[in-house]
């Protein structure tokens, strides 16, 4: 953008020695400096009030459509505003530009004494900025697996009216900075004309270390030569099919003589390193690790995934117990079997975490979306457990002291890290978070193995009790498996469907629960070693955030260590000091980091039971005029209907729906 300052005056021609008037003379490239500088500012000023402009593919025609800001990154509407900023400053000098503009006109008209033939000579002697022209490149889609740290992220899915970047905004950018995909409005998050698709949608805070998408990027591939167009003469189209023929043969002749010297294009060595560029442009908690060449037919990063593989991470103890000599007794914890709080029964929760293999109805351990009007809350687990970490060391050595333990003691040092590992075909929304909730309540001898199945089933329990899912950082979506599909399969491409052809939520279907990956990944580092140890590898940068992080550990643990171990509790120096929490305080685990202080804990059954889930799609149908849920999915196009509602609601100053799952006071049923 030009400041007022980069526009050279007369008084900048004379302090700078040049001759002006009629026997003067400019260099050539000041003329078209002047000349493409002074079209520029005019051109600037029509415009500014029109916002940006987008040019078609043709140079010729220029089209004025309004901005959709809503799918702008944050990063651009600022640089917008502060263009629009700039732009108002050049408003308010416009008088003073002109009478600039005029007097360097009069002084180049008068300068210019060269023939019109020099000046032509100039303009072609002037650089012009060399565009990228797609139409120069082929495409070719591929499959990108990849890894990223969710905490400082707003989740997978970009989100306009998010505070925080989404992981789907970092690989937007990094692609269109690539030009690996090439939009017309780069500022917009449009993922459309690019055959884009993602197998998982992970919430604000989710990591994953398996995440797949799809997309049509450029290649390297040379394009195909043109065939010659026919001509509408068919003997002349004769003549020229035959003399192509011809060329053809000469052509392939030439080509067999050469073939030792000339190798053929090669999909792997020869390609863009698609991991490599992109690694580059993202930030460091975000990293590609290998991409797809060959996708079976109908590719779908989402459909085509048949098991999606979750782990949620947690510690034991899972949160820091009290010396016995300051616990309050095990009566009044609300604690139905023997235990010290802070410890978690892994036994029982590995338990009740079997419970959920199978097909099962989930409305119980999910959070209702209304606006998706989900009717089928029957998933498929193929497998679920409770699994060790065997590879971690990070003691805290006054865990180990008698007055720590729990009552049975505990092999080996602590804390100890666990995973809940659990493979379905599809989850709900919030489901797993839901599920390790229920699991750490049982964990802590607050609720019985049993709560699974009583949750399970629906027909006598169809309203969820209302407890607290547990926190969304420990959870990552670890894999996601495409398994090989037969041609009926990959054409029909339909959600939902196993490797055997059946509905995989049908009870009735035989699901097959050991499905490998038929996808030929290219590793990084499988094409080029140093890609993985060389100075900006994958494992190199992997180090660095990976040591960062061991360092914050490490002196934590350290200093959690140190002010455990220093005081001497015993020596009591204030007098009447309480010894034990109050009564009726107990510490509840809900997933967090730390452990909750709730009052006497109330058993799932017997608290306040949420709104069904066809309560919950009744009402936000009812919200925008509809009798029920199943008149409102009958109205054809009724997501288009509801847009349009809501359109007339803001327009009319009246509130938008609600859809929030409600408490509702327990039945008689």
């Amino acid at each position: 953008m030009n400041s007022p300052g980069s526009i050279r005056t007369l008084s900048h021609l004379k302090a700078s020695g040049k001759a002006i008037g009629v026997g003067g003379t400019f260099s050539k490239s000041s003329i078209g400096d002047f000349t493409s500088k002074l079209k520029r500012i005019k051109f600037q000023l029509r415009t500014f009030a029109k916002g940006p402009t987008v040019l078609s593919q043709e140079p010729s025609k220029m089209v004025h459509k309004p901005a959709n800001y809503d799918r702008w990154p944050k990063e651009s509407l600022v640089k917008r505003v502060m263009e629009l900023e700039e732009e108002l400053k050049r408003r308010e000098q416009a008088p003073e530009i002109q009478r600039q503009e005029r007097a360097e006109e009069r002084a180049l008209a008068a300068a210019v004494t060269s023939t019109e033939a020099d000046l032509k000579a100039a303009e072609k002697k002037k650089k012009k900025a060399a565009k990228f022209d797609p139409g120069k490149y082929s495409t070719r889609l591929i499959a990108l697996k990849f890894a990223y740290l969710g905490k400082n992220y707003n989740g997978f899915e970009y989100q306009s009216s998010a505070k925080m970047p989404s992981i789907e905004e970092e690989l937007w950018k990094a692609l269109v900075k690539s030009c690996l995909i090439f939009p017309e409005r780069p500022d917009e998050v449009d993922f459309g004309p690019w055959e884009y698709s993602k197998c998982g949608r992970t919430d604000r805070g989710v990591s994953a270390f398996g995440q797949v998408i799809g997309i049509r990027v450029r290649s390297n591939k040379p394009l195909p030569k043109e065939e010659p167009e026919q001509t509408g003469n068919e003997e002349d189209d004769v003549v020229m099919a035959e003399a192509a023929q011809q060329q053809a043969k000469d052509s392939e002749k030439a080509a067999a003589e050469v073939d030792h010297q000339k190798p053929k294009w090669d999909p792997i060595a020869d390609e863009i390193p698609y991991c490599r560029v992109l690694n580059r442009l993202l930030p460091p908690d975000i990293r590609i690790m290998a991409w797809a060449p060959d996708l079976p037919p109908n590719f779908s990063a989402r459909f085509s995934c048949r098991e999606r593989q979750y782990r949620y991470f947690f510690t034991q103890p899972a949160f820091a117990p009290m010396p016995s000599t300051l616990e309050p007794p095990l009566a009044s914890s609300g604690q139905k079997s023997g235990g010290k709080q802070g410890w978690l029964d892994i036994d029982m929760m590995r338990k009740a975490a079997k419970m959920f293999e199978g097909v099962h109805d989930f409305r119980n351990f999910c959070k209702i979306d209304p606006g998706k009007q989900i009717t089928n809350f029957s998933r498929r687990i193929f497998e679920s457990d409770i699994v060790e970490v065997k590879d971690l060391e990070s003691d805290l050595p006054y865990l180990g002291l008698p007055e720590f333990q729990p009552p049975a003691g505990s092999d080996g040092s602590h804390p100890k890290v666990y995973y809940f590992h659990v493979r379905g075909s599809a989850f709900l929304w919030h489901q797993i978070r839901h599920m390790v909730a229920v699991l750490f309540l049982v964990g802590q001898g607050l609720e019985p193995p049993s709560i699974v199945q009583q949750l399970l089933d629906v027909e006598k329990n169809p309203r969820k009790p209302n407890y607290v899912m547990a926190d969304e950082v420990p959870l990552v979506l670890w894999d996601c498996i495409f398994p090989k599909l037969s041609d009926e399969e990959a054409n029909a491409v339909v959600p939902g469907s196993s490797g055997d052809g059946k509905d995989s939520h049908d009870p009735e279907a035989e699901g097959d629960v050991e499905m490998v990956d038929s996808i030929d990944w290219v590793w990084m580092g499988e094409d080029d070693p140093m890609s993985l140890y060389g100075a900006q590898g994958l494992v190199t940068e992997l180090w660095g955030t990976w040591r960062e992080r061991k360092m914050d550990e490490i002196l934590a643990n350290r200093l959690l260590n140190f002010v455990a171990n220093k005081p001497d509790i015993d020596r009591k120096l204030i007098k009447g000091a309480s010894s034990a929490p109050p009564k009726g305080i107990k510490k509840v685990y809900e997933g967090g980091n730390k452990a909750q202080f709730r009052g006497t804990y109330t058993p799932l059954f017997k608290r306040q039971l949420l709104a069904s889930a066809e309560e919950v799609n009744d009402k936000y149908a009812q919200g925008f005029g509809f009798k029920n849920a199943e008149e409102m999915t009958k109205t054809k196009n009724w997501r288009s209907a509801i847009r349009e509602r809501k359109d007339k609601n803001k327009k009319g100053g009246r509130s938008k729906a609600g859809g929030a799952e409600t408490p509702v006071q327990e039945s008689s049923s």
